[in-house]
């Protein structure tokens, strides 16, 4: 008799069904995610310019060097502050999420606090498509059956942005995107597009699902 553990993998519910398989199983690129869907990157840009705009208009009104630079230390201080705690729930949500492809769904384990998993058999999937969002990393768009309800801020940041009446899960960020879409898009029975800007995705061809 072995004497190892029953274990379930993370991400799962429970045991795979008889003749369901594993085909994949990853998480975002916590970095990616906090600059495509945190938006870290803009929030330095923002007191960045926020910073030299207020420093210009003392200028210009008159004030000494000393006087347009004396605010910098706290905007610095409120800029740092800002992108630190984005970078702290960028990588605890990126580190609890588990993507999971089967041969007979996807799955989606999310949330920080009280993590939930999301189950989208691939018959209720109507197409996927995927978009290059750098560093080899992408995210995976699935446009869902008309049957299928799912929340919006349930889904986020694992959501196309701004598809808040119909949303659309994705796999956000994810390393080596290619190798995993073709993988999908042969589980689903065609092949997938490339799209190369994550703006486009939601306006993209989609490989529809058999």
């Amino acid at each position: 008799m072995s004497n190892q553990p029953d274990i379930i993998p993370d991400g799962l519910p429970d045991h795979l069904p008889e003749g369901e398989r594993l085909l994949w199983q990853g998480r975002p690129d916590w970095k990616r995610l906090a600059i495509n869907a945190f938006h870290v990157r803009k929030v330095a840009i923002y007191f960045a310019v926020l910073i030299l705009v207020q420093g210009a208009w003392k200028l210009s009104h008159g004030a000494a060097l000393t006087d347009a630079l004396q605010s910098v230390p706290k905007l610095i201080g409120l800029a740092i502050s800002a992108c630190a705690i984005l970078l702290v729930i960028a990588y605890a949500s990126a580190r609890s999420t588990r993507y999971t492809l089967t041969s007979k769904r996807v799955l989606m384990k999310v949330g920080i606090a009280l993590p939930v998993i999301i189950n989208l058999p691939l018959r209720q999937i109507d197409g996927v498509s995927f978009a290059t969002t750098g560093n080899d990393c992408g995210t995976v768009c699935f446009k869902t059956g008309g049957n299928v309800r799912l929340a919006y801020l349930l889904l986020w940041p694992h959501a196309m942005p701004w598809q808040l009446t119909k949303p659309k899960p994705a796999f956000r960020d994810i390393p080596n995107v290619e190798e995993v879409a073709s993988r999908l898009a042969l589980t689903l029975g065609g092949q997938m597009p490339i799209i190369e800007t994550q703006s486009a995705m939601p306006h993209g061809n989609m490989v529809p699902a058999e």
